[in-house]
């Protein structure tokens, strides 16, 4: 498979990404950065009355005729904490819900424009990486929406406003406030944008821990097989000890940054406070000043103090939303052209017509296939490893996108279709069928939505499933497990089967159906299987010839070519013919030396799209 090459993606790209899951609430969005304004100003504003409740003490000293304007401006300040707090619980509750119904809608569109990508982006993804960006896409919004509205939208209005009330009274120590601000903050931006490819380096070990862990747990039981404990335990030390170093060396900047701020924060105190006096000398400022200043110093040490996790929040979560809009700008490798029409399959003939299909230049899997299936045909496709029979079906299914050529059905190019209703038209039960971790009614019922039980019922009786399923606890209710890993791999294909039945599409593919069944088993599921295709345009993959005898056709494919058709009796009737040696082969059960010298020179380089490399015996997979 070629790499993902993902698109560039900038600030504004994740902005917009942002926006989208905002929008329907856009009026409930102003509400919270109109609340945010007002209790920050109103934070700002209630200090000048403790000035003036200072400067009152001082200048009156033992006088208590004062006493009311004391108590006056008292009042002032509970009216102004009053609505204060009135603002704070409202723009609490609004947040709440606002930031809940945003994540969700993000969560939900990540999903839906992943859950559409091709079945090549899946295979060259790890599950629990993409699992985990979905996640991290709703967090990073969460942790962008509190830094930038709570934190950086606040720090700059109370350093405006400070600024603006302390330059009215004394515009030299605004000026000493301004430029050790504007320090301050200089010094946190220039750090941070420096420290930024060390934290995207900590999201991507992040990213690379977790997809090796889920990789390692989700085939735990090939560890367990193999005996790998030590082999994957030393895997994930290895992975985890460099996540460890990255991020020491990451919490180490932190640490350095922390007590640059620590020093900074301590001088505008004495700075301030030495020309401060310096001016009260001179009787330029009040004693109430004093109290003013140190109320203002210590809410821009307070905000600034923070100013650089907030910095590290905000492209940590710029990282983390990275991730995820990467795949939600990637365009989806196989998608409807505009206006694609609904397939409405009424006979069910297909045609390949000069079909050509490469994973890249150098491995092309199928070279011009023509080929008409008829309409009801039951056709079968048979072929060594590697010769294309799997990718085959995938193009068929629109899986993959052909290199060149077309597949028809009914005479519609398929690519002129919507995906939806071409695979309403086509059952599939695979060699391996996966399950999802729910229960046996909900697998069975995912071929039709909305059937009724009794229709279920059918079709667990038509696929035999009822003799294993009369045996669980909880019968239909029994959840099957991860991937179906609860269930034996000849129950799952039965489930497939039932699976099929139910959906009862024109046309069917099965993908050898009973290679995982006992010989009981599969001559109960045969008798499913034939009432199954009656009626329906059958392509069946076949690696055990036996089970396609009655085949109305035989396909022979070597090498992404057809090389020869015809019935059972027909292809055994020719001398050379490839399918008679196959038959021979596994009818006779063993290998002659000379079969293995003939065919261990045509083995070297066979790769199969589902089935791995057999490098001795060519036809050995049969």
């Amino acid at each position: 498979m070629n790499k993902i090459i993902y698109p560039k993606v900038t600030f504004w790209d994740i902005t917009k990404s942002f926006w989208k899951g905002m929008k329907p609430q856009k009026w409930l969005l102003f509400f919270i950065v109109s609340a945010t304004l007002v209790i920050n100003i109103i934070s700002v504003i209630t200090p000048l009355f403790y000035k003036k409740f200072f400067d009152i003490i001082a200048n009156n000293s033992g006088n208590t005729d004062v006493a009311s304007q004391l108590i006056t401006i008292i009042i002032y300040v509970a009216m102004f904490h009053g609505v204060l707090w009135v603002f704070y619980r409202l723009h609490g509750f609004c947040n709440i819900s606002f930031q809940n119904d945003v994540i969700v809608r993000l969560k939900q569109q990540a999903y839906d424009y992943l859950i559409e990508h091709s079945y090549s982006f899946f295979t060259n993804n790890f599950t629990g990486s993409l699992v985990q960006r979905v996640s991290r896409f709703g967090r990073a919004f969460e942790r962008l929406a509190d830094r930038i509205m709570w934190d950086m939208f606040s720090l700059a209005i109370k350093v405006v406003s400070i600024i603006i009330i302390v330059y009215f009274i004394n515009p030299w120590i605004a000026l000493i406030i301004l430029a050790w601000a504007t320090t301050f903050l200089l010094f946190n931006i220039i750090f941070s944008i420096w420290k930024i490819r060390y934290d995207f380096a900590v999201a991507e070990i992040d990213s690379k821990t977790t997809a090796y862990l889920a990789d390692t747990i989700t085939n735990q039981n090939t560890v367990l097989l193999f005996n790998r404990f030590g082999f994957e335990s030393a895997g994930y030390k290895k992975i985890t000890n460099e996540q460890s170093r990255i991020t020491k060396f990451n919490w180490n900047l932190v640490a350095m940054i922390e007590a640059v701020q620590s020093f900074l924060g301590f001088s505008i105190e004495i700075i301030v406070f030495y020309f401060a006096i310096k001016y009260w000398q001179k009787g330029l400022v009040t004693v109430g000043f004093f109290v003013l200043l140190q109320v203002y110093i210590l809410y821009l040490i307070d905000q600034l103090w923070v100013f650089t996790r907030i910095i590290k929040d905000v492209y940590q979560s710029y990282a983390d939303a990275k991730e995820m809009v990467e795949i939600m700008m990637l365009p989806h490798e196989i998608k409807d052209i505009p206006k694609a029409k609904e397939l409405a399959v009424k006979r069910g003939e297909i045609e390949f017509s000069e079909l050509n299909f490469s994973f890249n230049e150098t491995r092309k899997v199928l070279e011009n296939i023509n080929l008409i299936i008829g309409a009801g045909e039951r056709v079968a496709l048979i072929g060594p490893s590697g010769a294309g029979k799997t990718t085959f079906v995938k193009l068929l299914l629109r899986l993959y996108s052909p290199t060149s050529g077309k597949i028809m059905i009914d005479g519609k190019d398929i690519q002129q279709v919507t995906q939806d209703s071409l695979r309403k038209s086509i059952s599939m039960v695979p060699q391996d069928p996966v399950l999802f971790h729910r229960t046996l009614t909900e697998n069975i019922a995912y071929g039709k939505l909305g059937a009724s039980k009794k229709e279920i019922t059918n079709a667990v009786k038509l696929a035999h499933c009822d003799e294993f399923i009369k045996n669980l606890p909880d019968g239909l209710d029994t959840y099957v497990g991860e991937r179906g890993i609860k269930l034996s791999g000849g129950e799952r294909q039965r489930v497939a089967i039932a699976r099929a039945i139910l959906k009862n599409a024109p046309i069917l593919i099965l993908d050898e159906a009973t290679s995982s069944l006992d010989s009981h088993s599969e001559m109960l599921i045969q008798d499913a299987l034939s009432n199954l295709m009656q009626g329906k345009t059958t392509i069946v993959i076949a690696h055990r010839l036996s089970t396609i005898q009655k085949m109305d056709r035989i396909i022979v494919i070597e090498d992404g070519r057809i090389i020869e058709e015809g019935s059972h009796n027909d292809l055994l009737a020719k001398q050379e013919s490839l399918y008679k040696k196959l038959w021979t082969l596994q009818a006779g059960g063993f290998l002659t030396s000379d079969n293995v010298e003939e065919n261990e020179e045509n083995s070297e380089d066979q790769e199969d799209d589902d089935l791995p490399k057999n490098s001795k015996i060519k036809f050995a997979s049969f």
